[in-house]
């Protein structure tokens, strides 16, 4: 047959006539010769639809995707139509001529109902209601536009992929949507809350393949996820930070034919959960065992790393497997969702170089010990975390004793990382916006083992004030609120201010450790003075004895005046001389607005008491 002008336009007599001819069981009857045909093929129909039925037990996808929707055989017959028709050219063109236009070459919803009216009891296009199990599970699409009787009735094309053999995860799927291969879903359907620990630990709580996702955002993520769950008879995990809104308690309490579990780390509110039977699981421990370790790195459980399993399976992802590389990888948590929060202090200072007395020492070596331990304690031992496993740290004393270096040093020995939290950044003047700057550092903090060091801490933790005004009251809830983080918080948080007697007695109440920090005596300060010239450092000529003997001041600066020293000798190319180091005291001394007097510098009292900042050459 020779192409015409108008080829794939419309459907001509002819070539219906030659498809009519090449299907099986229809030989293109006459109208006055309908009936006797119907009656004659109503037998093979009869066997026909009995052998669809049967076949529904089947192994074949068909069958298994009919079972997994809860499809009565009058709607997988349905369904069957539809796929016939989306996977056959030849079938939509036929279609076309039937429905007497080429702009509907698959069913339209009058079809359907044409199609099944003979059959007492059959849905017909009642099968693709809104409320159908076919719509339910998300199988069918039916057109939104045109007139109801016109508007035409399709497989989804995930449907239509997976008859054909092919098992692609559902393009329309929620972002970060991911499926598990497991076992069947559990049989019957059912709804499982799984409260508390974290997200991994939750994770094993649930029996089956899973389909774990994010709460949809669209009506289509919502569709897709549907369907994917009941193509592949995957379990429905959705990872909730918030309560469920009405759309997604309808959709569930909608979609009986799955198995759905919500996930959270706090319970769900009553009123915000889905219309059908449910059960609950509250885990109280979501802590790496044995065997995570085992399964994750090869190795025991690590006493320094106190990790969930969600927290286990990311460090193990970023050590490549390699337990050596475990402590960058337990640094690398938190790194990220801090950084716009907090200042992160990588450790690089230890214990030597922390000059404080042997019973400050100790307490600090005490506050590492107490993180160090907590498995033993708390789950070896059986002792209650009351109020949780953090440990939370009070270091009190004047600027430049040493309070931030100790924070630092304890890091270093646990082999975590300082973040150090920038006030600016956290204190609002807008009511309620401080709140959610410290819910987004614990929060943040909490996806890793870290250091939570709070300098000034005065400023958030300072003592409640009586109520005159509304500025009062809110103050006193953004205290309120900070006492209940820190009671949850399971990790280390070192407050530090320059006066104890600022912060509100409630917080001390929850200081597991508290450490005063004095300015150094004299020979802590000969040590602080040796160890703030590196042995790279050319000095000539410096009289430790005096220094430390002479000048009272702390080891901050002590620092800053060697620093200064250093610098100077730089610039004049020379080394660092007494002269240069009695000048940068000089300098901290302006800065502090504090005298300079001849019995401090002595010799040298001369140079700095000038009006000139030019240091004689030595």
């Amino acid at each position: 047959m020779l192409p015409h002008d108008f080829a794939g336009l419309y459907v001509g007599g002819e070539e219906v006539d030659r498809i009519l001819r090449g299907l099986p069981g229809l030989g293109g009857a006459t109208v006055d010769k309908v009936r006797p045909l119907l009656d004659s093929l109503a037998p093979a129909v009869a066997a026909a639809r009995e052998a669809f039925v049967g076949s529904l037990t089947g192994p074949e996808p068909f069958a298994r995707m009919a079972r997994r929707a809860g499809l009565a055989p009058a709607e997988a017959e349905v369904l069957a139509v539809l796929a016939a028709v989306e996977l056959s050219p030849q079938r939509m063109r036929l279609l076309a001529y039937v429905q007497d236009n080429v702009a509907l070459p698959r069913p339209t919803l009058a079809t359907l109902g044409r199609m099944f009216a003979a059959d007492d009891g059959h849905p017909g296009e009642r099968a693709v209601a809104p409320g159908a199990a076919l719509r339910r599970a998300e199988l069918v699409e039916v057109g939104a536009d045109g007139p109801w009787a016109t508007r035409m009735c399709a497989p989804a094309p995930r449907v239509s992929w997976a008859l054909r053999g092919d098992d692609s995860a559902d393009p329309g799927l929620p972002p970060g949507a991911r499926r598990v291969a497991g076992p069947a879903a559990p049989d019957p359907p059912h709804l499982l809350l799984v409260t508390g620990a974290d997200a991994a630990s939750r994770l094993r709580v649930v029996t089956g393949g899973t389909l774990i996702s994010p709460l949809p955002a669209t009506p289509g993520e919502w569709a897709a996820l549907v369907r994917e769950a009941t193509l592949a008879g995957l379990v429905v995990v959705l990872e909730l930070d918030q309560p469920l809104p009405p759309a997604a308690r309808e959709r569930i309490a909608a979609t009986r034919h799955l198995t759905w579990v919500l996930s959270a780390d706090k319970e769900l509110p009553l009123d915000t959960l889905p219309d059908r039977p449910w059960s609950e699981e509250r885990l109280d421990s979501g802590t790496a065992e044995a065997d995570d370790w085992q399964g994750a790195l090869g190795i025991p459980p690590d006493p320094g790393y106190r990790l969930t399993r969600s927290q286990l399976g990311l460090v193990a992802a970023a050590a490549g497997g390699d337990p050596g590389r475990l402590p960058d990888a337990v640094r690398r948590l938190a790194g990220g969702h801090l950084d716009a929060l907090a200042v992160r202090v990588r450790p690089r200072r230890g214990w030597v170089d922390l000059v404080l007395p042997p019973d400050q020492t100790a307490q600090l070596r005490e506050l590492a010990a107490r993180y160090r331990g907590r498995d033993i304690v708390y789950d070896r031992w059986g002792f209650p975390p009351l109020p949780s496993t953090g440990v939370v740290a009070l270091f009190s004393g004047p600027s430049g004793t040493g309070k931030t270096l100790a924070a630092e040093v304890i890091a270093g020995d646990l082999g975590l990382d300082l973040y150090k939290v920038d006030l600016s950044s956290v204190v609002s003047k807008y009511i309620g916006e401080t709140e959610k700057n410290l819910e987004r550092i614990f929060s943040a903090a909490a996806s890793g083992d870290l250091v939570l060091f709070f300098d000034e801490a005065d400023a958030l933790f300072g003592k409640r004030s009586e109520v005159s005004d509304a500025h009062d009251r809110y103050a006193n809830i953004e205290v309120a609120y900070l006492l209940q983080r820190l009671e949850a918080y399971p990790g280390i948080v070192v407050m530090a201010t320059n006066l104890q007697g600022n912060i509100d007695q409630a917080f001390v109440r929850r200081i597991s450790v508290s450490v005063d920090f004095e300015p150094p005596d004299e020979p802590q300060r000969r040590l602080i003075w040796a160890g703030a010239f590196p042995p790279g450092a050319p000095v000539a000529g410096l009289d430790l004895d005096f220094l430390a003997r002479q000048f009272k001041v702390t080891g901050g600066i002590i620092h800053n005046a060697a620093l200064g020293a250093a610098f100077r000798a730089a610039d004049e190319g020379g080394p660092v001389t007494m002269e240069r180091v009695a000048f940068a005291l000089k300098r901290e001394f302006q800065k502090l607005g504090r005298l300079r007097t001849e019995s401090e510098f002595e010799r040298y009292f001369d140079l700095v008491n000038g009006v000139d900042d030019v240091a004689p050459a030595r």
